[in-house]
């Protein structure tokens, strides 16, 4: 078994999640990357491995329990101890209230939120297991800094806006869950974190559904992915001191 640090990313897709990756890879970090489809991770992987890092990819659906457990267990057991945890799963899918149902609505909880808990806690019993802290990270004093777990939120982690019910609703549970979590392992030696992306990111799909807000990319009106995993970065390298709980991100121009 590799004694390599494990990233973790859960939702590895092509904006925040992709670029969370390579910026661990960057730093050392093996990463291990899901995405239902496997054959869609691939281009991702080949690009940290140009760059130098070792990634390795997974086809799994964060939903189902059996296949979190088994993933977990794989990664612990045969390539390392997993330091950090990056939840990116999205399940915004907009709908009128008035048209929704209880099958779409159920499935982007389950994405949103139920996905969260699933892998926060099989990654959280392993963390709080270890006896030491498995990082060289800065961690102020003694044992101490034992792995961060950051949830990736949206706007809707704080309000629900119209035709987005169900999106925001699995938001804000995960945001809920964020808050339980950080109260009970903080003080066992995990950093829980949950950032709220405020805004459109510079990505494929808003660029083509939303030009006019793809637009104001020239004057940096969107999110650069690369620079939400800065912030995760520096969230993970945060001393237990001061450990930020809860991160806004988003362009200096979008109204709040």
């Amino acid at each position: 078994m590799s004694l390599s640090k494990v990233c973790l990313v859960i939702g590895a897709g092509d904006a925040t999640g992709g670029a969370v990756a390579r910026r661990f890879a960057r730093e050392g970090y093996t990463v291990c990357a899901t995405r239902r489809s496997l054959d869609k991770l691939q281009p991702l992987l080949a690009q940290i491995r140009i760059e130098g890092g070792l990634a390795h990819g997974f086809g799994s659906d964060a939903r189902k329990e059996d296949e979190v457990i088994a993933l977990v267990e794989h990664i612990e057991t045969q390539i390392g101890p997993i330091e950090v945890l990056v939840f990116n799963i999205g399940a915004n899918s907009p709908n009128s209230i008035l048209t929704e149902t209880a099958r779409r609505y159920t499935k982007m909880w389950e994405m949103a939120c139920l996905a969260g808990f699933l892998t926060g806690r099989e990654v959280a019993k392993r963390m709080v297991a270890r006896p030491d802290a498995t990082s060289d990270a800065p961690s102020g004093q003694g044992v101490a800094h034992k792995g961060s777990i950051i949830f990736t939120g949206a706007t809707a982690s704080l309000r629900g806006s119209a035709h987005f019910a169900g999106f925001s609703g699995g938001k804000m549970a995960l945001r809920a869950l964020a808050q339980s979590m950080a109260r009970e392992l903080g003080p066992l030696g995990v950093h829980v974190a949950h950032t709220i992306i405020d805004g459109a990111i510079d990505t494929e799909f808003i660029r083509t559904m939303f030009p006019e807000r793809y637009a104001l990319k020239a004057q940096d009106g969107i999110l650069n992915p690369d620079h939400i995993a800065d912030a995760y970065w520096m969230l993970h390298q945060q001393p237990r001191d001061a450990w930020t709980h809860e991160l806004d991100l988003r362009p200096y121009m979008e109204r709040f």
